[in-house]
């Protein structure tokens, strides 16, 4: 997509953020519905990851799963306006915020805050700016697209808490932010390759884990606040759920540390199964000799 299309589209995302929340709601179920037909291979992306992750599940309810996953995966998209431009007073009452949301603020050390890749993940970056008065230290994925990628970053950092550093800035950039007072929001359930990661069970399968969480707390002495965002029903809104930071967490095993991160996190998602990201290849790298799971 152009400069001329990418404009055209965040205006659109514009025009929605005017609409009541029920009404975007309504809607983004039909753009998934949409979705669901048309992304042949996030669909099958998504049905492999849910047969691996929840086998109890037949055949007819994974179906179910992955269609209602992409009506909310649509629905999280559009709401990106609501995010991006909405008045801060509109979105403190959308957004329904649980557990200890100023222990960051509180707190006299460093801190982590451990957020899955639920579908509200951006609400949960929202919350962080709008609930709380540290800065926020975010690192993200820059868009192919110059248009959309100045678009993400004006509407995530426009509450002026926010600073976000490219993922390829590595890990000392990480560090400096740390160490000047910045709590890092850290959403590290992805499968980034082999690099720094080891195969931890996730759902008894497994996925290449990031061990960075655990080494970076363990050497900066960061406090880990797990936080799980959800979208609720309707026009609702959705719920931060700040939870009781880990006291027995890091360890000196680093990858023991991965596995107890995974099983919160398979936790989280049987609370929630539709919500988590499954359209990701969360098991793209595979042990040797294992065959692909996607193809």
């Amino acid at each position: 997509m152009g400069r001329l299309g990418a404009r055209a589209l965040l205006a659109l995302v514009w025009l929605l953020h005017l609409l009541p929340l029920g009404l975007q709601a309504a809607l983004g179920r039909a753009v998934g519905r949409l979705l669901h037909r048309l992304a042949g291979s996030r669909r099958r992306v998504a049905l492999a990851n849910v047969a691996l992750c929840l086998p109890e599940l037949d055949a007819a309810a994974r179906e179910a799963l992955v269609r209602e996953h992409f009506a909310l995966l649509a629905r999280s998209l559009l709401e990106r306006g609501l995010l991006w431009h909405a008045p801060a007073e509109r979105l403190r009452r959308l957004i329904r915020v649980e557990g200890d949301v100023g222990f960051a603020e509180r707190h006299d050390g460093p801190v982590m805050w451990l957020v899955p890749h639920f579908l509200a993940l951006e609400v949960a970056g929202a919350a962080t700016q709008l609930f709380q008065r540290r800065m926020v230290l975010d690192v993200y994925t820059p868009q192919s697209n110059a248009v959309f990628d100045a678009a993400l970053l004006r509407g995530r950092g426009r509450f002026g808490l926010a600073e976000f550093l490219k993922r390829d800035e590595g890990a000392r950039a990480i560090v400096r932010g740390i160490r000047r007072g910045q709590v890092f929001f850290n959403a590290p359930d992805m499968d980034f390759g082999l690099g720094g990661a080891a195969f931890v069970p996730f759902f008894g399968q497994p996925a290449a884990t990031l061990l960075a969480p655990s080494r970076l707390a363990r050497s900066l002495g960061l406090a880990v606040q797990p936080v799980v965002a959800e979208m609720l029903p309707g026009g609702q809104g959705w719920r931060v759920i700040f939870g009781e930071p880990w006291t027995d967490w890091p360890t000196d095993d680093a990858e023991a540390d991965a596995a107890a991160m995974n099983r919160f996190i398979e936790g989280a998602i049987r609370e929630r199964p539709a919500q988590y990201l499954w359209v990701h290849k969360r098991f793209k790298a595979r042990p040797p000799g294992a065959a692909s799971l996607y193809d």
